[in-house]
């Protein structure tokens, strides 16, 4: 297996992709075309487009991808930009003669579960491994049906295959986000990569904060909307757990709950629990709390509280994890793929090179492709997968 990771940055999709695909192919060498190629950038850039000119430039591969807040980073760097700025595109190619990939993207529609689980039907069809069982799935989707996606993906390949990926994402939460893959672009789709590689996959997914004190049990829920905790209005008792950070009036909280956010405990690794975060979006005209994931009644809660040194070594760290999982030492990685929340990026966006400069350190001379987006899935320490907010992951190749 050879991997290479690639970018550009140009307002015309046609010319990024371009300067970028060619890079791609020249660090391929005579590795060959790639059998996997993940194709990921800023929303601004043309979806439909993107989507055909993979087609055509890698006729052979799997193709997977989506739109990712405000660009990407690969090895070479941070590339983000802002609206006045060219808009970046980047792409991580997996040559593996050995291996076999497939990727297909289904709309979501009414039923996103059996979107799900049709999208990864006809990935393992064109990987050519119908009813088999992949090493690792990947997904991109459209945010806000994520706990049914990765139900859907379940049904078809089973509970215990790690599912890692994340939601896509634009710029300014506006919806115009996009997935492609299997040659199709959709912006409220749901994408899905089989990955049968030669080589080893380790793989790891955590949050970059800490318990804040504060708990308790959601006593009334509906859907992601936390209506109650211990009997109390929820936005009232996450107020006075803030301190006041967060009123209680009917608002957006994005920004402002990023550094306090809540979670619940799905597992422990000798004694230390796993954190599954949600993020608070909103304060509902009727004191609830609206969130990017599900927390059901009964959860029990805890307040998170995150620092830039946390979210900044973090990413490290979880490579480091995804290395041992897969007893992998750092010179035998050929590549990565990560998972950084927007939320986590936007948190700490002039310090970006740094999270960059983390990967590098734990990932010596391997490329790499690192995507922001709108929620994360990954799988626990218990093997569970699941779908949470200001999450990381990492894959490593080896």
């Amino acid at each position: 297996m050879r991997i290479a990771d690639a970018t550009a940055r140009h307002h015309a999709t046609e010319a990024a992709f371009a300067e970028a695909a060619d890079a791609l192919a020249a660090r391929l060498g005579a590795a060959g075309p790639p059998g996997l190629v993940l194709a990921y950038a800023d929303a601004r850039h043309d979806a439909a487009l993107l989507a055909a000119s993979l087609a055509q430039r890698f006729p052979q591969a799997a193709v997977i991808g989506g739109s990712s807040c405000l660009g990407v980073m690969t090895s070479a760097g941070f590339h983000a930009a802002t609206v006045t700025e060219a808009p970046a595109l980047g792409l991580l190619g997996l040559a593996d003669p050995t291996g076999a990939f497939g990727a297909a993207c289904v709309a979501l529609g009414a039923d996103p579960r059996r979107a799900a689980a049709e999208a990864t039907e006809a990935a393992l069809l064109q990987a050519g491994r119908p009813n088999e069982t992949p090493g690792l799935v990947w997904v991109c989707a459209a945010p806000g049906h994520e706990e049914a996606v990765l139900a859907g993906i379940a049904e078809v390949v089973g509970p215990r295959v790690p599912v890692l990926g994340g939601s896509s994402a634009d710029n300014a939460v506006a919806g115009d986000w996009w997935q492609i893959g299997g040659g199709a672009a959709l912006r409220g789709g749901v994408a899905v990569a089989v990955l049968f590689p030669s080589l080893r996959i380790g793989h790891a997914f955590q949050s970059g904060y800490e318990p804040a004190g504060p708990a308790g049990r959601v006593t009334a829920a509906r859907g992601r909307t936390v209506l109650a905790i211990d009997g109390t209005p929820a936005a009232e008792v996450y107020h006075r757990w803030t301190d006041g950070r967060i009123g209680t009036a009917p608002a957006t909280i994005l920004a402002e709950s990023t550094w306090a956010p809540l979670a619940r405990s799905v597992g422990a690794v000798e004694g230390v629990p796993f954190w599954l975060l949600a993020h608070p979006a909103h304060v509902t005209q009727d004191g609830a709390l609206a969130l990017f994931a599900e927390m059901p009644e009964g959860t029990e809660l805890a307040l998170m509280e995150g620092t830039e040194a946390g979210l900044i070594g973090r990413i490290g760290r979880v490579a480091r994890e995804a290395m041992d999982a897969a007893q992998l030492a750092p010179a035998e990685v050929r590549g990565a793929l990560a998972i950084y929340c927007a939320g986590c990026m936007l948190a700490v966006r002039p310090r970006m090179e740094e999270v960059v400069g983390e990967l590098r350190t734990a990932l010596p001379g391997a490329p790499f492709l690192g995507v922001f987006t709108f929620g994360e899935q990954g799988q626990s320490v218990a093997g569970v997968n699941l779908h949470g907010n200001l999450m990381i992951s990492v894959v490593v190749f080896g």
